[in-house]
């Protein structure tokens, strides 16, 4: 086998034509950098080493993905359904939930006390404590799962009886199951723990490092600084280098931190959305960047500095903005008359410092010319 091609297909109720999401080479190049934060599913997958890779997925991408070949041979088939967090539960740092299921609803059928299926949250375990030395917090997410005998035979696993909400396996009979805004949750609670010692470098480093003039808290305590540019009025979506969807990240700006208890992403369905969110993929999400942004970005990683963004929003002119809308312009405007007014005086001194010289060279020439 030499090609791989990708196959997607909405799941029942949606669309049912069959996209090609490769070409027939199995070929997708992909700038990751210029992945945008929302946009259609072929600007944000990747074809690496015959793998399908979606960035920054979203509930639209949920569907059944095939891989096959060129020749229409098909191999295997994934029922992705991803799942968003709208509802948000703070939890006491002192009250701790051991259950790791929660009941929603059931529904029973006519005539029967046996429920046609049942509704669960399942959650996974809580994630370690996203900052140390100062207070932080621990989240953990739950997924919506359905539990019923009558479940799509084509999707069954090995677990006959369970699928996920969102999954090609629900029936169209239990249609009310997406119309009740049964989905993930997300729980968070803060937390504080202290930061561990990290062991010392070895003597001839430390002895050289210190001969340079470094510090020991600058060599035990170095994380990567990054530089970034970027346009204002703009989507922007900071990434923490490293971070995966199950780890643990915080995000600060400057000595201030920055909460996902308050600035969750789709948190308030109904409300306005802040400008400043974090989003379920850990990035700090800005709609849209202003001038004032521009800062000094931590970003945590399992509870340590990960990285330090040094964040450079710049003002530009795009389409249906003119020179003088910009707010600096008046500013600007007198900075030059002022430079060209200087400038102008410093050339009309100079020409009748000039001038005033030959006057007196030449008065004094005639007179030793009379005598």
């Amino acid at each position: 086998m030499q090609t791989v091609v990708w196959f997607f297909r909405k799941h029942l109720g949606g669309s049912k034509e069959t996209r090609v999401l490769t070409d027939h080479h199995g070929n997708k190049l992909l700038d990751t950098s210029r992945v945008p934060h929302s946009g259609d599913l072929r600007s944000r997958f990747s074809i690496r080493l015959f793998s399908l890779l979606i960035f920054r997925a979203g509930p639209d991408d949920s569907g059944i993905y095939i891989c096959g070949s060129t020749h229409k041979d098909f191999f295997y088939g994934y029922d992705l359904d991803v799942q968003q967090a709208h509802t948000l539960s703070l939890t006491p740092r002192l009250v701790s939930n051991s259950r790791d299921h929660k009941k929603l609803k059931e529904r029973k059928g006519l005539g029967s006390n046996k429920p046609l299926y049942r509704v669960f949250t399942s959650f996974r375990a809580w994630s370690v404590c996203d900052r140390c030395g100062v207070p932080g917090e621990q989240v953990r997410v739950g997924l919506c799962y359905i539990h019923s005998n009558f479940l799509h035979v084509r999707f069954r696993r090995a677990n006959q009886t369970v699928a996920s909400c969102g999954s090609g396996a629900v029936p169209k009979a239990f249609s009310r199951l997406k119309e009740s805004r049964a989905g993930a949750k997300m729980e968070v609670k803060s937390c504080e723990v202290t930061c561990e010692k990290q062991a010392p470098p070895p003597s001839k480093l430390h002895a050289f490092m210190a001969f340079l003039g470094y510090s020991s808290a600058s060599m035990t305590a170095e994380v990567p600084v990054l530089y970034l540019n970027h346009p204002a009025d703009r989507i922007l979506a900071l990434g923490c280098p490293g971070a995966r969807p199950n780890m643990a990240v915080a995000w600060d700006r400057g000595s201030e931190r920055i909460y996902r208890s308050e600035h969750l992403a789709g948190r308030n369905v109904d409300a306005t959305t802040p400008r400043l969110t974090i989003d379920t993929g850990h990035h700090l999400v800005f709609t849209p960047a202003k001038t004032q942004d521009s800062g000094i970005y931590h970003c945590w990683l399992q509870g340590r500095r990960a990285a330090e963004i040094r964040l450079l929003v710049y003002a530009h002119l795009g389409r249906g903005r003119s020179v003088m809308s910009h707010p600096d312009f008046l500013l600007a405007v007198k900075m030059v008359l002022k430079s060209y007014a200087a400038m102008t005086a410093v050339f009309c001194l100079l020409v009748f410092g000039r001038a005033g010289v030959r006057i007196y060279r030449d008065t004094r020439d005639r007179d030793a010319h009379v005598d």
